[in-house]
């Protein structure tokens, strides 16, 4: 089920109430149901969310950081995630049975974990199976439905982070000759080719057509499957080009999950926390465009005014399923809690939830 679904199923809308407060009164009142629940209750807030939720935050970072620290959590009894909705799956698998996991608003979706379903991902499998046999191993990046962590989980696989997808896909081809990387291509191809894979040695599988579109290839390493994320594929090699036309002395840093052709003709690439650091440690003065989520740019220009930083897009908005989650939200949220009857609550069935944790495991053994 991929989140519009999820939203349409959800009986349960923001009442009206929430529409028409004035922001002061709302920022007023998450302060005093906060300070009310204390410790019960917890806020992880991703990056990428707009700066009227992540002001309420307990703690800001990537998707699973966040959800390792919700698990660490053992005091609070509502963990209130401010992301999209495979984040709060994550949190709920990875955190106990008594422990409820909300989130906002259950249209806050991704587009990239949406890509690929478990029925698509099944006949995917059984029909690579026919092709290579027993040979390959699944990946999954974390940004993907509990459904396909665990089939991966039960094939032997992993899930991976931005920040450790080479040492994991290193890991996955000492296990089998081959990869299946799910949900976004990028990814998998900007990590292979960095470890050396070439690209020819790449084939993508196209979950609509149900075919691969490079079979004709031999001696295939690694299987893409054909997603990418809505936000990072719109930064190209023409915004690069521009830039250092007119701005010759800007440094230019994006996350792997642009185009191969973007990443290369970048000066850095990383993950989201790995541009948040070079961001922090770079000299005053210095000029950054940066290809990643805008709510991220903006926080970065603001945090660090004695850098010059620009999108490396100029017409990027920021991710319109992240950028969900706000303030009216958040609030009914946590009155829900106040009142007994929390809303949005995301639950993982148990044994997919079982099986995700195998391939999550596999990950967290390694970091």
């Amino acid at each position: 089920m991929n989140i519009l679904e999820l939203a349409q199923k959800q009986s349960t809308m923001m009442p009206d109430k929430y529409k028409t407060m004035n922001t002061e009164a709302m920022e007023a009142r998450v302060r005093e149901i906060k300070e009310l629940l204390g410790t019960s209750l917890y806020i992880p807030g991703h990056h990428y969310q707009r700066e009227e939720v992540i002001m309420f935050s307990d703690d800001t970072g990537d998707s699973l950081q966040l959800a390792q620290l919700s698990a660490l959590n053992r005091e609070a009894d509502y963990i209130v995630f401010c992301g999209v909705h495979f984040m709060a799956e994550t949190a709920d698998i990875l955190t106990n049975e008594n422990q409820v996991v909300l989130l906002p608003d259950m249209r806050a979706g991704c587009s990239m974990a949406d890509m690929a379903d478990i029925s698509q991902t099944e006949r995917a499998w059984a029909k690579l199976q026919a092709i290579y046999g027993d040979t390959i191993i699944p990946l999954t990046y974390v940004n993907s439905t509990a459904s396909i962590k665990a089939f991966v989980g039960r094939h032997g696989g992993a899930t991976v982070t931005s920040s450790n997808a080479k040492e994991m896909v290193s890991w996955a081809l000492t296990k089998k000759e081959r990869i299946l990387f799910l949900p976004d291509q990028h990814l998998g191809r900007n990590t292979a080719f960095d470890l050396g894979i070439p690209l020819d040695a790449m084939a993508v599988w196209d979950p609509i057509k149900d075919v691969l579109e490079d079979e004709g290839k031999s001696d295939i390493k690694v299987l893409l499957w054909k997603g990418h994320c809505s936000v990072h594929e719109n930064f190209t090699v023409q915004n690069i080009e521009s830039l250092r036309a007119s701005q010759p002395g800007m440094n230019i840093i994006v996350h792997p999950e642009c185009r191969r052709e973007v990443v290369e003709a970048a000066d850095y690439n990383g993950s989201t926390s790995y541009i948040i650091k070079m961001i922090e440690n770079a000299p005053s003065g210095s000029k950054w465009a940066i290809g990643t989520e805008m709510n991220l740019v903006k926080r970065l220009m603001n945090h660090h005014p004695d850098k010059e930083i620009i999108s490396l897009n100029p017409n990027m908005c920021p991710c319109l399923t992240m950028n969900r989650i706000d303030l009216p939200h958040l609030l009914w949220s946590l009155e829900s809690i106040l009142d007994k009857n929390p809303v949005n609550v995301i639950s993982v069935d148990r044994q997919i939830a079982d099986d995700a944790v195998l391939a999550l495991n596999r990950m967290l053994e390694r970091a």
